[in-house]
Protein backbone atom coordinates (compact mmCIF):
# COMPACT_ATOMS: atom_id res chain seq x y z
CA UNK A 1 0.00 0.00 0.00
CA UNK A 2 1.39 3.05 -0.99
CA UNK A 3 2.54 5.70 2.35
CA UNK A 4 2.42 9.19 1.48
CA UNK A 5 5.32 11.68 2.27
CA UNK A 6 3.35 14.17 2.97
CA UNK A 7 3.64 15.76 6.79
CA UNK A 8 1.15 14.04 8.89
CA UNK A 9 -0.43 14.39 12.64
CA UNK A 10 -1.21 11.40 13.93
CA UNK A 11 -4.49 12.84 15.67
CA UNK A 12 -5.19 14.73 13.02
CA UNK A 13 -5.70 11.79 10.83
CA UNK A 14 -7.74 10.36 13.34
CA UNK A 15 -10.54 12.98 12.81
CA UNK A 16 -10.12 13.30 9.05
CA UNK A 17 -13.48 14.02 7.05
CA UNK A 18 -15.19 13.06 11.05
CA UNK A 19 -18.20 15.36 11.51
CA UNK A 20 -18.66 17.39 14.38
CA UNK A 21 -22.18 18.75 15.23
CA UNK A 22 -22.41 21.85 16.17
CA UNK A 23 -25.92 23.96 17.16
CA UNK A 24 -29.44 21.76 16.28
CA UNK A 25 -28.25 21.09 12.49
CA UNK A 26 -24.94 22.42 12.03
CA UNK A 27 -21.12 20.52 11.66
CA UNK A 28 -17.83 21.35 11.05
CA UNK A 29 -15.20 18.57 9.30
CA UNK A 30 -11.60 19.15 8.86
CA UNK A 31 -11.51 18.11 5.18
CA UNK A 32 -8.01 17.67 5.02
CA UNK A 33 -4.82 20.09 5.89
CA UNK A 34 -1.61 20.75 4.66
CA UNK A 35 1.34 20.91 7.04
CA UNK A 36 1.96 20.94 10.44
CA UNK A 37 3.99 21.60 13.27
CA UNK A 38 7.43 20.75 11.28
CA UNK A 39 6.09 22.36 8.42
CA UNK A 40 6.15 25.31 10.38
CA UNK A 41 9.53 24.83 11.77
CA UNK A 42 10.95 23.99 8.42
CA UNK A 43 9.99 27.30 6.76
CA UNK A 44 11.22 29.46 9.11
CA UNK A 45 14.44 27.69 9.71
CA UNK A 46 15.39 28.51 5.85
CA UNK A 47 16.01 31.85 6.66
CA UNK A 48 19.39 30.39 8.61
CA UNK A 49 20.52 28.45 6.03
CA UNK A 50 22.00 25.30 6.18
CA UNK A 51 22.53 25.36 9.64
CA UNK A 52 22.32 21.82 12.22
CA UNK A 53 19.61 21.79 13.74
CA UNK A 54 21.29 20.49 17.15
CA UNK A 55 22.95 24.33 17.29
CA UNK A 56 19.61 25.69 17.50
CA UNK A 57 16.49 26.00 19.66
CA UNK A 58 14.04 23.05 19.65
CA UNK A 59 10.89 22.90 17.70
CA UNK A 60 8.78 24.18 20.28
CA UNK A 61 11.13 26.76 21.58
CA UNK A 62 11.63 28.60 17.65
CA UNK A 63 7.49 28.38 16.90
CA UNK A 64 7.16 30.13 20.34
CA UNK A 65 9.32 32.84 19.57
CA UNK A 66 8.06 33.20 16.47
CA UNK A 67 4.14 33.34 17.31
CA UNK A 68 5.29 35.76 20.40
CA UNK A 69 7.39 37.86 18.04
CA UNK A 70 4.51 38.38 15.70
CA UNK A 71 6.35 36.41 12.59
CA UNK A 72 3.30 34.99 11.05
CA UNK A 73 5.09 33.75 7.54
CA UNK A 74 5.81 30.04 9.02
CA UNK A 75 2.40 29.54 10.20
CA UNK A 76 0.79 30.80 6.66
CA UNK A 77 2.31 27.62 4.81
CA UNK A 78 0.08 25.83 6.81
CA UNK A 79 -3.26 25.15 5.73
CA UNK A 80 -6.94 23.44 6.87
CA UNK A 81 -9.98 22.71 4.62
CA UNK A 82 -12.70 22.61 6.39
CA UNK A 83 -16.88 21.56 5.61
CA UNK A 84 -19.03 23.40 7.47
CA UNK A 85 -22.99 24.18 7.99
CA UNK A 86 -24.25 27.17 9.82
CA UNK A 87 -27.49 29.68 10.17
CA UNK A 88 -26.96 32.47 7.74
CA UNK A 89 -26.38 35.25 10.27
CA UNK A 90 -23.37 32.89 11.85
CA UNK A 91 -22.38 32.67 8.30
CA UNK A 92 -22.82 36.78 7.28
CA UNK A 93 -20.24 36.91 10.45
CA UNK A 94 -17.68 33.81 9.77
CA UNK A 95 -16.85 35.63 6.21
CA UNK A 96 -15.69 39.07 7.72
CA UNK A 97 -12.41 37.03 7.75
CA UNK A 98 -11.69 37.85 4.30
CA UNK A 99 -8.14 36.06 4.19
CA UNK A 100 -9.47 32.61 3.21
CA UNK A 101 -10.76 30.96 0.46
CA UNK A 102 -14.55 29.00 0.59
CA UNK A 103 -16.92 28.05 -1.68
CA UNK A 104 -20.39 28.26 -0.57
CA UNK A 105 -23.84 26.07 -1.16
CA UNK A 106 -25.84 27.87 -3.92
CA UNK A 107 -29.14 28.65 -3.72
CA UNK A 108 -29.31 29.55 -7.33
CA UNK A 109 -28.57 26.17 -8.91
CA UNK A 110 -30.19 23.54 -5.77
CA UNK A 111 -33.13 24.46 -3.72
CA UNK A 112 -32.16 25.09 -0.32
CA UNK A 113 -33.25 22.82 2.26
CA UNK A 114 -35.94 23.90 4.48
CA UNK A 115 -33.48 23.16 7.59
CA UNK A 116 -33.81 26.63 10.57
CA UNK A 117 -32.11 27.19 13.47
CA UNK A 118 -34.14 27.65 16.72
CA UNK A 119 -32.25 28.81 19.65
CA UNK A 120 -32.81 26.88 23.06
CA UNK A 121 -34.40 28.60 26.14
CA UNK A 122 -31.29 29.08 27.87
CA UNK A 123 -29.97 31.29 24.98
CA UNK A 124 -32.74 33.44 24.75
CA UNK A 125 -32.31 36.66 26.07
CA UNK A 126 -33.30 40.05 26.45
CA UNK A 127 -30.80 43.20 24.71
CA UNK A 128 -28.11 44.07 27.39
CA UNK A 129 -28.29 47.85 28.41
CA UNK A 130 -24.30 48.15 28.46
CA UNK A 131 -23.48 45.95 25.75
CA UNK A 132 -25.36 47.14 22.41
CA UNK A 133 -24.53 43.79 20.48
CA UNK A 134 -24.91 41.76 23.50
CA UNK A 135 -27.36 40.20 26.09
CA UNK A 136 -28.80 40.38 29.60
CA UNK A 137 -27.39 37.22 30.60
CA UNK A 138 -30.13 35.24 31.59
CA UNK A 139 -32.75 33.32 29.80
CA UNK A 140 -36.22 34.99 29.58
CA UNK A 141 -38.83 33.40 31.19
CA UNK A 142 -40.40 29.74 29.93
CA UNK A 143 -43.52 31.90 28.59
CA UNK A 144 -41.92 34.35 26.70
CA UNK A 145 -39.59 31.31 25.43
CA UNK A 146 -42.89 29.45 23.74
CA UNK A 147 -44.32 32.92 22.70
CA UNK A 148 -41.41 33.54 20.69
CA UNK A 149 -40.95 29.70 19.44
CA UNK A 150 -44.58 29.47 18.23
CA UNK A 151 -43.99 32.59 16.14
CA UNK A 152 -40.58 31.70 14.55
CA UNK A 153 -42.17 28.34 13.93
CA UNK A 154 -45.19 29.90 12.23
CA UNK A 155 -43.19 32.46 10.18
CA UNK A 156 -41.11 29.68 8.94
CA UNK A 157 -43.46 27.43 8.00
CA UNK A 158 -45.27 30.15 5.59
CA UNK A 159 -41.75 30.97 4.36
CA UNK A 160 -41.08 27.37 3.65
CA UNK A 161 -44.48 27.14 2.32
CA UNK A 162 -44.13 30.71 -0.25
CA UNK A 163 -40.60 29.17 -1.40
CA UNK A 164 -41.63 25.86 -1.94
CA UNK A 165 -44.83 27.55 -3.96
CA UNK A 166 -42.69 29.71 -5.74
CA UNK A 167 -40.45 26.20 -6.91
CA UNK A 168 -43.18 24.38 -7.82
CA UNK A 169 -44.87 27.55 -10.09
CA UNK A 170 -41.27 27.42 -11.82
CA UNK A 171 -39.95 30.99 -10.79
CA UNK A 172 -36.07 30.71 -10.55
CA UNK A 173 -34.20 29.18 -7.88
CA UNK A 174 -32.23 32.60 -7.40
CA UNK A 175 -35.38 34.83 -6.60
CA UNK A 176 -37.38 32.13 -4.70
CA UNK A 177 -35.09 32.11 -1.99
CA UNK A 178 -34.43 35.76 -1.65
CA UNK A 179 -37.19 35.79 1.46
CA UNK A 180 -35.48 32.98 3.40
CA UNK A 181 -34.74 33.84 7.15
CA UNK A 182 -30.90 34.69 8.49
CA UNK A 183 -31.97 31.07 10.65
CA UNK A 184 -31.91 29.05 7.26
CA UNK A 185 -28.95 26.66 7.61
CA UNK A 186 -26.05 27.49 4.60
CA UNK A 187 -23.22 25.31 4.12
CA UNK A 188 -20.04 25.73 2.62
CA UNK A 189 -16.04 24.11 2.18
CA UNK A 190 -13.66 26.65 3.94
CA UNK A 191 -10.18 26.60 3.53
CA UNK A 192 -7.41 28.96 5.25
CA UNK A 193 -4.11 29.11 6.41
CA UNK A 194 -3.01 28.65 10.08
CA UNK A 195 -2.04 32.43 10.66
CA UNK A 196 -5.02 33.73 9.79
CA UNK A 197 -7.34 31.27 11.26
CA UNK A 198 -5.21 31.77 14.58
CA UNK A 199 -6.63 35.42 14.30
CA UNK A 200 -9.97 33.98 13.17
CA UNK A 201 -9.96 31.92 16.55
CA UNK A 202 -9.01 34.55 18.97
CA UNK A 203 -12.13 36.80 17.83
CA UNK A 204 -14.61 33.62 17.86
CA UNK A 205 -13.86 31.64 20.88
CA UNK A 206 -13.43 35.32 22.89
CA UNK A 207 -16.44 35.28 25.66
CA UNK A 208 -17.62 38.70 23.79
CA UNK A 209 -18.55 36.99 20.61
CA UNK A 210 -21.88 35.74 19.36
CA UNK A 211 -22.66 32.61 21.52
CA UNK A 212 -23.97 30.42 18.58
CA UNK A 213 -20.23 31.43 16.78
CA UNK A 214 -18.36 30.42 19.84
CA UNK A 215 -19.51 26.53 19.63
CA UNK A 216 -18.03 26.66 15.57
CA UNK A 217 -14.89 28.52 17.00
CA UNK A 218 -14.70 25.94 19.94
CA UNK A 219 -14.62 22.70 17.52
CA UNK A 220 -12.36 24.80 15.13
CA UNK A 221 -10.20 25.32 18.07
CA UNK A 222 -9.97 21.50 18.79
CA UNK A 223 -9.49 20.39 15.38
CA UNK A 224 -6.21 22.63 14.79
CA UNK A 225 -4.94 21.62 18.46
CA UNK A 226 -4.67 18.06 16.54
CA UNK A 227 -3.33 19.23 13.61
CA UNK A 228 -0.86 21.32 15.05
CA UNK A 229 -0.21 21.11 19.12
CA UNK A 230 2.79 22.97 19.72
CA UNK A 231 1.39 25.97 17.34
CA UNK A 232 -1.85 25.57 19.19
CA UNK A 233 -0.50 26.38 22.72
CA UNK A 234 1.59 28.76 21.21
CA UNK A 235 -2.06 30.95 20.16
CA UNK A 236 -3.37 29.72 23.32
CA UNK A 237 -0.20 31.62 25.56
CA UNK A 238 0.49 34.15 23.36
CA UNK A 239 -3.49 35.39 22.28
CA UNK A 240 -6.36 33.63 23.37
CA UNK A 241 -5.19 34.12 27.44
CA UNK A 242 -2.20 36.76 27.03
CA UNK A 243 -2.57 40.52 26.57
CA UNK A 244 -1.39 43.29 24.58
CA UNK A 245 -0.56 46.90 26.70
CA UNK A 246 -1.03 50.33 24.98
CA UNK A 247 1.94 52.55 25.50
CA UNK A 248 0.05 54.36 28.16
CA UNK A 249 -0.55 50.86 29.93
CA UNK A 250 3.00 50.08 29.85
CA UNK A 251 3.69 53.79 31.16
CA UNK A 252 0.93 52.75 34.23
CA UNK A 253 2.54 49.47 34.69
CA UNK A 254 5.85 50.90 34.95
CA UNK A 255 4.95 53.45 37.63
CA UNK A 256 2.66 50.49 39.81
CA UNK A 257 6.05 48.38 39.96
CA UNK A 258 7.91 51.06 40.80
CA UNK A 259 5.64 51.52 44.11
CA UNK A 260 4.59 55.30 42.82
CA UNK A 261 2.64 57.12 45.41
CA UNK A 262 0.59 58.86 42.41
CA UNK A 263 -2.90 58.50 41.16
CA UNK A 264 -1.58 57.02 38.22
CA UNK A 265 -4.91 55.99 36.66
CA UNK A 266 -6.17 59.39 37.48
CA UNK A 267 -3.25 61.17 35.78
CA UNK A 268 -3.50 59.17 32.83
CA UNK A 269 -5.38 59.79 29.73
CA UNK A 270 -7.36 56.73 29.42
CA UNK A 271 -10.89 56.81 28.56
CA UNK A 272 -13.69 54.87 31.16
CA UNK A 273 -13.71 51.83 28.95
CA UNK A 274 -9.91 51.32 28.36
CA UNK A 275 -9.09 51.76 32.61
CA UNK A 276 -11.81 48.79 32.64
CA UNK A 277 -9.65 47.10 30.26
CA UNK A 278 -6.60 47.41 31.87
CA UNK A 279 -8.06 46.01 35.25
CA UNK A 280 -8.98 43.39 33.31
CA UNK A 281 -5.62 42.72 31.71
CA UNK A 282 -3.70 43.21 34.92
CA UNK A 283 -6.31 40.83 36.91
CA UNK A 284 -5.95 37.07 37.75
CA UNK A 285 -5.01 34.88 34.92
CA UNK A 286 -8.15 33.74 32.99
CA UNK A 287 -9.37 30.35 33.27
CA UNK A 288 -8.14 28.51 29.65
CA UNK A 289 -10.85 26.80 27.64
CA UNK A 290 -9.89 23.19 27.29
CA UNK A 291 -10.74 22.74 23.35
CA UNK A 292 -10.05 18.97 23.30
CA UNK A 293 -12.66 17.53 20.83
CA UNK A 294 -14.89 15.01 21.98
CA UNK A 295 -14.63 12.16 19.69
CA UNK A 296 -17.30 10.11 21.06
CA UNK A 297 -19.43 13.00 19.29
CA UNK A 298 -17.93 12.59 15.95
CA UNK A 299 -20.48 11.29 12.57
CA UNK A 300 -20.47 10.31 9.55
CA UNK A 301 -21.66 12.45 6.75
CA UNK A 302 -24.65 10.19 6.13
CA UNK A 303 -25.93 10.80 9.82
CA UNK A 304 -27.06 14.18 9.00
CA UNK A 305 -29.01 14.32 5.90
CA UNK A 306 -28.28 13.71 2.24
CA UNK A 307 -27.41 16.57 1.20
CA UNK A 308 -23.57 16.52 2.86
CA UNK A 309 -22.86 13.39 1.21
CA UNK A 310 -20.22 13.70 -0.94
Amino acid sequence: MFQTKRATTPEAEEILGGYFPVLDHGFVSLVDYMGNDEAAERAARVSYGAVPKSKQSTTEGLLRFMKGHGHSSPFEMIELKFHCRMPIFVARQWVRTRTANLNEVSGRYSKIPMVFHMPDNAQVQDQSKENKQGRMGEPISADRYEQMTLRFKASRAETASHYDQLIEDGIAKELARIDLPLSTYTEWYWKIDLHNLMHFLKLRVDSHAQWEFQRYGQVIAGMVKRVCPISFQAWIDYDHAGARFSRVELELLQLILKGSDEDVLGFSKLSKREIAEFYTKTGPVPMVRDFSLDLSTMKDASFFDPEVKR
